[in-house]
């Protein structure tokens, strides 16, 4: 399969799997084009992505929009060390549920640990990426960052 079909099917699955794994109304934004450095204000988690495609996932967003989505996941507030190691295990059940959608169309990617990014941070190391904006209704927006190898 060329590259860019690997990438439609990562992007897809990626949407796929916030759709199924956030249980809150979500509206879905249009992907858009982003060059490095990606700039993080608050909170967020990195997962690295090898296989068929190389590159990372980064979901990042307010703390208190995190924090709402752990509420509804598990029924009461998060804050803390708790929301931070919350952001990190959405980050993995995504991804994990991302491997499992894409390996169905023939694309087999592993994924490294979630790393947790607290505070202010830029990313570098990346040629280009695909954000996605996903609003969740009520309680904020989180950005889904797709940064692919291409080389």
């Amino acid at each position: 399969m060329s590259l860019s079909g690997n990438i439609t099917h990562i992007l897809n699955g990626t949407l796929e799997s916030v759709k199924s794994v956030i249980p809150m109304p979500l509206v879905v934004g249009q992907p858009s084009l982003m060059t490095a450095p990606l700039e993080q204000t608050e909170i967020g988690v990195l997962i690295g992505m090898v296989g068929h495609v190389r590159g990372r996932l980064v979901l990042e967003s307010a703390a208190k929009t995190f924090g709402a989505i752990g509420e509804a996941m598990f029924g009461m507030p998060l804050e803390g060390e708790m929301l931070q190691s919350f952001t990190g295990e959405l980050g993995n059940m995504l991804a994990g549920k991302l491997c499992t959608i894409v390996a169905s169309h023939g694309v087999d990617i592993d994924i490294t640990p979630p790393t947790v990014m607290v505070g202010s941070s830029k990313l570098y190391g990346f040629d280009r990426a695909f954000r996605v904006p996903v609003a969740i209704e009520g309680k904020g927006e989180i950005h889904i960052i797709l940064m692919l190898e291409t080389k």
